[in-house]
């Protein structure tokens, strides 16, 4: 029984999942999301970070982070686009069977995995950044609806592998139709409806957890920059159909930039991760929801010191749970085909990499294990 005290302590809204049946080890990664901001611990987090890197591909145990400091990141970044067509591989030419193994490997190491879904376009069947119009036709009573539920049972067979030995399934943080004010995507603002894109939203979640019964799920709501709450709320599907918030933006700097070219980027870079990251802080605050900065980076990673006087100076004030970095897709070594954004061993930034990994609120796998996410 609660004291009289505690009951004044607790927060306005309860800080309770979406889904009513989640499993345990859900709520418990949950609950302690909001401890992870209440300590200011910030965990560090790459995509496909076990499955490939600079020079290098399918290598067992190996990770372009862990070359450099010795440990994994503590969040894993995943995307199950071509799932849709039952293909064997990603779009990012992942083994779907060997992410299977990578994210049941790492829930029982202690660390997080996140998904999200770069899906075909419903509509003309082209890649998520063909732009023809697609929402309509895939909400309930749309043309294509049907062709979509198929969509999302494929991508329910996937999840619900996603188990131990045991059964016990691995929670994931769930981040589908992301950066959606942007106009990259086919769900993003400018080829859609506000209403049309909640409509598809709520029907994902409904069915994921309603008719699919998939109850290993944190929803996480996203988008790129945003000026204002109003901006970031656009097309937000209300509390009761988001767990987490989050957005994602780059630092941008043309190629060899210049010193005073590299010093403007920074500036620019860190007042919009700020103000971002001022007006997120308030509204999941106010909504009580944790929030993470879901993807970002540096391409190539061309600031020596990016890691703790760009990155971390500009989060560290901010109650964020986790920030992941995008992947380190780069099999050749001349500069124009490489596409990374966490060192590997000789980089750079790697000696201010380990800084940042030796700062006392920074997480990666070894400490984030001794914290007993799921417990």
């Amino acid at each position: 029984m609660c004291s009289l005290l505690s009951m004044y302590l607790l927060p306005l809204r309860a800080q309770v999942l979406i889904d009513q049946e989640a499993t345990i080890e859900t709520k418990n990664l949950y609950q302690n999301l909001f401890k992870l901001q209440d300590k200011k611990a910030l965990l560090f987090g790459h995509q496909d970070a076990l499955a490939y890197g600079v020079t290098w591909k399918d290598v067992p145990n190996r990770s372009d982070v862990k070359d450099v400091v010795g440990d994994y990141p503590a969040v894993f970044g995943w995307d199950i686009g071509g799932i849709e067509h039952q293909r064997s591989h990603n779009i990012d030419q992942v083994s779907f069977a060997k992410m299977k193994a990578f994210i049941v490997d790492r829930f029982e190491a202690g660390s997080i995995n996140t998904i999200s879904w770069h899906m075909d376009n419903p509509q003309s069947l082209g890649n998520s950044w063909d732009t023809t119009t697609a929402v309509a036709s895939i909400i309930p009573g749309g043309k294509n609806h049907q062709l979509y539920v198929q969509w999302l049972d494929r991508a329910a067979d996937f999840l619900k592998e996603l188990k131990t030995k045991e059964g016990v399934y691995a929670p994931i943080l769930f981040r589908p139709f992301h950066e959606h004010n942007g106009g990259w995507f086919w769900w993003g603002n400018p080829h859609c409806s506000p209403d049309d894109y909640i409509k598809l939203w709520k029907f994902t979640v409904d069915y994921l957890k309603n008719k699919k019964n998939i109850h290993h799920l944190i929803y996480v709501y996203n988008t790129n920059n945003f000026q204002s709450e109003e901006e970031f709320i656009h097309r937000y599907p209300g509390n009761d159909y988001a767990d987490m918030m989050s957005f994602d933006t780059y630092q941008f700097a043309k190629p060899s930039p210049s010193k005073a070219e590299l010093e403007q980027s920074k500036k620019d870079f860190t007042a919009l991760l700020r103000n971002n990251l001022t007006v997120l802080q308030q509204y999941a605050q106010k909504n009580q929801k944790p929030m993470a900065l879901a993807e970002t980076g540096f391409e190539t990673i061309p600031d020596p010191t990016w890691w703790t006087q760009t990155l971390y100076a500009s989060v560290q004030d901010f109650d964020i749970c986790y920030v992941l970095i995008w992947r380190n897709h780069g099999l050749k070594k001349e500069e124009n085909q490489m596409h990374y954004y966490a060192p590997y061993k000789g980089h750079p930034s790697s000696s201010d990499f380990k800084n940042f990994y030796a700062l006392p609120n920074v997480y990666f796998g070894k400490k984030t294990k001794a914290l007993n996410l799921y417990k």
